[in-house]
């Protein structure tokens, strides 16, 4: 049992508040799940920055200043901000340039996500200590998505910990398993694609991740994984133009979402968003099974 949250804001006004509300719907799940936790924030201008890529590092014994200092040899300027245990390091760079010269420099770090707009934040311990450590209540942008975590299916550890953001500004978050991972693991590895965990969930991630890189978009990526993929799921997807939702045949899964001219959001439990300011005003719906609901910024 996991919680999952997203928020995307339709409203600028509401830029601003994105990270306090988040944050009310990130704890609000707390009793789904409190091994760990994480959420990825896409527009935060302090956490990536405009203009420049961003990668999310854990894993790194090295300094803020250490690390840009490494890297300035290779990437030239280098700013490096920390936020509890992740390192968001960025660059005038593309992403996968940016992402290329970490891993080399650092090879055993874990790269918890990249792009030009999202930073991903993500630790073990309960999710109301790790959203105050983030400071999280003082984010803005766009969108945020969130997830508590109880484990089954892998170790307790940051990289066991969701969202996974394995592509360039994408994260997926999960609540459920896969019944087949193992099998699409070992196909994935076969084309060359690599894995940081043994967790179920990134699995569906490079799916979606290698789907979107072969010209997909977000929803026929999903529609394609609900062909691929058996077992019982409520996945949320996002990158920096689409916020998706979909669940399995049977939709065993709890899922809510609620949409008004200002945000559309989702949770695993209405409680989630019953904080959330016009809720009173929403159109509220449960999911359909292997129904893909999609939104573009």
């Amino acid at each position: 049992m996991c919680g999952i949250v997203g928020l995307h804001l339709r409203n600028p006004q509401l830029y601003p508040r994105l990270g306090e509300l988040l944050t009310g719907m990130l704890c609000e799940m707390s009793g789904r799940g409190s091994d760990s936790a994480g959420v990825a924030v896409y527009g935060d201008p302090r956490w990536s920055p405009p203009g420049k890529a961003t990668v999310s590092v854990l894993d790194v014994d090295d300094s803020p200043e250490q690390m840009a200092a490494a890297l300035h040899a290779v990437l030239g300027e280098v700013s490096v901000h920390r936020v509890d245990e992740t390192l968001l390091v960025s660059a005038d760079v593309a992403p996968e340039t940016l992402h290329a010269g970490i891993t080399a420099h650092y090879p055993h770090a874990l790269i918890a996500g990249f792009g030009e707009n999202v930073a991903v934040l993500k630790g073990v311990g309960h999710p109301e200590a790790l959203t105050q450590a983030w400071g999280l209540a003082n984010a803005q942008g766009w969108q945020g998505v969130g997830h508590t975590r109880m484990a089954t299916e892998s170790a307790v550890i940051p990289a066991g910990a969701h969202p996974y953001a394995v592509g360039p500004d994408q994260c997926l978050v999960h609540n459920g398993s896969f019944a087949n991972h193992a099998t699409i693991r070992r196909e994935l590895r076969a084309q060359g694609i690599p894995f940081d965990s043994e967790n179920d969930t990134e699995v569906g991630a490079r799916f979606v991740a290698d789907q979107l890189a072969h010209g997909r978009d977000v929803e026929s990526a999903l529609k394609e994984l609900c062909a691929t993929f058996d077992g019982f799921y409520t996945l949320l997807v996002s990158n920096n133009d689409s916020f998706a939702v979909v669940r399995d045949a049977i939709a065993c899964k709890p899922a809510v979402i609620a949409e008004t001219d200002d945000w559309v959001a989702m949770g695993s439990e209405y409680r989630a968003l019953a904080g959330l300011p016009g809720v009173e005003k929403a159109v509220i719906w449960e999911p359909e099974p292997e129904v893909v609901y999609a939104w573009t910024r």
